[in-house]
């Protein structure tokens, strides 16, 4: 079942706006009798009551609060599962004069959420209060079971611990910055010493001239 944003609308402007929802369509369960005790693969039978036959929509909210088309009942029996498909593996759908049915053939935990029946007259959205179907909790505690303690100290190895890969980064990072700096560093400071040897040289043999000559 997709999830589908025309639906998704719909649902929010009933919510949201006033006068659009009324009192027209009752949702109430079948089967289970006792909602609680839902079982994973039982069958889930949902009852709309409606008090006029111009065919209504189901929609599923799952847990996580999208909302979900699983069938469209006309006022001739006529279902349209998701996928513009006539028949569903998981679902059945009918109606009687007006009451219409949807039934969850076997229960599963993607199941789970909220049910509700919609029905379009006269340009108004007419939408049941959601019947929620839920499976049980389970509460039982799993029994805790005390490991042998060992008289052995297991000593972490420094070494062999997994290197963070945001400081693997970073070290990476800075050394790169450390070769864009030292690298033009190290060249200015090259070309001072080259320059400083040609001045000496050349010192020398301005002095070696000069000696020269005053002979």
């Amino acid at each position: 079942m997709d999830t589908s944003p025309a639906l998704l609308l719909l649902l929010a402007l009933g919510f949201c706006c006033p006068g659009i929802h009324g009192h027209s369509l009752q949702i109430k369960l079948r089967s289970p009798k006792d909602i609680t005790q839902l079982q994973v693969g039982q069958m889930l039978e949902l009852e709309c009551r409606t008090d006029k036959n111009r065919g209504v929509f189901w929609i599923h909210q799952d847990k996580r609060g999208n909302l979900h088309f699983i069938v469209f009942i006309n006022s001739m029996s006529k279902a349209t599962f998701e996928g513009n498909q006539k028949t569903s593996a998981r679902f059945e759908a009918s109606n009687k004069n007006m009451i219409y049915w949807l039934v969850v053939k076997s229960f599963t935990p993607q199941d789970e959420g909220k049910y509700f029946c919609l029905m379009i007259d006269n340009q108004m959205l007419y939408f049941s209060p959601g019947q929620p179907a839920f499976l049980p909790v389970d509460s039982t505690v799993a029994p805790t079971t005390c490991a042998p303690t060992s008289t052995h100290r297991i000593t972490e190895d420094p070494n062999l611990k997994t290197p963070d890969p945001g400081s693997k980064m970073q070290e990476d990072l800075d050394f790169f910055c450390h070769i864009f700096i030292w690298i033009p560093l190290a060249g200015a400071c090259l070309l001072l010493l080259i320059a400083l040897v040609i001045t000496l040289v050349l010192c020398q043999n301005t002095r070696r001239r000069r000696c020269r000559c005053k002979r």
